[in-house]
């Protein structure tokens, strides 16, 4: 009994039962309890047994593992790098110590304060200063390139000296440099190159030119060609470029108007006269606008109505001188009582001297008229008939409207009897 409760065998001889005996395995339970108890009262089995926990079991050294044996005909594989083990997690410091959280909140909002501080000046700065500044630049070129093109039309469009100066606009960086960029000196040499070369090409046999000014509504005038070169030497770019110099087309048109309609009558064949339109009737003297209609028209021939051509003045003189009682006296008087028209169609019958006729009423109608202007006497009732030579895409207007027109004489182009009365009322 005391040999099972020890765990002794009881001969070395005797073979371990290993199967279909359960007893042993209740013996080694009941020894296991009283080598509890026992340790229990000494206390050296629970030391023993931490001594067996705290044991550290014996470390194997792992095999290595064999090379792979590269294949005949195969490469060699290459293995990826190794990615490094990052030195700082987040929240850690430069030392490897952790930020505390309240630091971490300050340097995050300092972060984000920064961030807005940032981006709120860049707009202030783009906003205030930076837009408004490129929005003038862009409206000074806007307005420096509208000026180039206003000029550099038509013909000229393709000029090197209107490509020269919008190159130079697209090229300034300031508005000042913009609006430094002159364009009407160079636009305006242009222009008198130009039109001076068209004035050569497009002289009709009588050394005239035609003139539209395209401005507003356009206007035609017939010119000299000296008349015309003086005009493109005075004038700029502002009124050259609206300017077309065309060869004279034009025609003769009969008009039949008052004497007020007539410039008074008062214009003799060869005169140059502007055509206004009136409102209305011819007795409304108030002008459509003030731009005639029609400039330089020429005129080619008047007629003075026939009536005024009756004639029938008496003259007499008495004269009585008393001597004494003698009393001498003499008496004369003339008369004169004629048709002229009569007189103009005996000449073209052949019933009297052409030549003496001709002499005696050559500009019959004219002198009729400056006599009446010297006297400040005359038939205000006349009707006369003019021939006027005008544009052909203006005839239309002055068939239309004859009964509504009004002619004009200007006084850069003023008749003889017009310059003398003003060189003597201005000296």
């Amino acid at each position: 009994m005391l040999d099972k409760i020890r765990g002794k065998k009881k001969e070395e001889k005797d073979t371990p039962v290993l199967r279909g005996n359960n007893d042993k395995k209740d013996d080694s339970d009941i020894g296991g309890r009283l080598k509890g108890m026992v340790g229990k009262v000494t206390g050296k089995g629970a030391s023993d047994k931490k001594e067996e926990i705290q044991a550290p079991p014996e470390r194997k050294m792992p095999r290595p593992m064999p090379k792979p044996i590269a294949k005949p005909g195969e490469s060699p594989r290459l293995k990826p790098p190794q990615k490094k083990p990052e030195s700082k997690r987040p929240g850690m410091g430069g030392f490897g110590r952790r930020i505390p959280d309240d630091d971490q909140r300050t340097l995050v909002g300092a972060a984000v304060f920064g961030i807005i501080l940032i981006i709120l000046v860049g707009a202030g700065y783009y906003f205030l200063v930076y837009a408004p500044y490129q929005d003038s630049l862009s409206n000074a070129k806007q307005a420096k390139l509208g000026e180039v093109n206003t000029y550099f039309t038509g013909p000229l469009q393709t000029d090197p000296a209107g490509i020269n100066l919008r190159a130079q606009i697209d090229g300034a960086t300031t508005p000042d440099q913009v609006n430094a960029i002159d364009v009407l000196t160079p636009a305006t040499t242009e222009w008198r190159s130009y039109q001076q070369g068209q004035i050569q090409n497009k002289t009709d046999p009588y050394g005239r030119v035609m003139i539209s000014y395209a401005a507003g509504a356009q206007k035609n005038a017939i010119v000299k060609v000296a008349d015309a070169q003086t005009l493109v030497n005075q004038a700029d770019a502002t009124v050259l470029s609206n300017m077309v110099i065309k060869t004279p087309d034009t025609v003769a048109i009969p008009i039949i108007i008052s004497r007020l309609q007539a410039a008074g009558g008062l214009v003799n064949v060869g005169n140059s006269v502007d055509i206004y339109l009136l409102n209305g009737s011819a007795n409304d003297t108030s002008a459509v606008n003030g731009t005639p209609q029609i400039s330089g028209a020429t005129v080619l021939a008047i007629l003075r109505a026939q009536n005024s051509g009756a004639v029938n003045a008496n003259k007499s003189h008495a004269q009585s001188i008393a001597v004494a009682n003698l009393v001498q006296g003499s008496a004369s008087s003339e008369a004169a009582s004629q048709d002229v028209e009569q007189l103009l169609r005996a000449a073209a019958a052949g019933n009297w001297d052409q030549s003496e006729v001709s002499n005696n009423l050559n500009s019959y109608g004219w002198k009729l008229s400056d006599f009446e202007r010297v006297s400040n006497l005359g038939e205000l009732d006349a009707q006369y008939l003019v021939l006027l030579e005008v544009p052909r895409e203006n005839s239309i207007f002055l068939i239309q409207n004859m009964n509504n027109v009004i002619l004009t004489v200007p006084t850069q182009q003023a008749p003889t009897w017009m310059i003398q009365e003003l060189k003597q009322i201005y000296g």
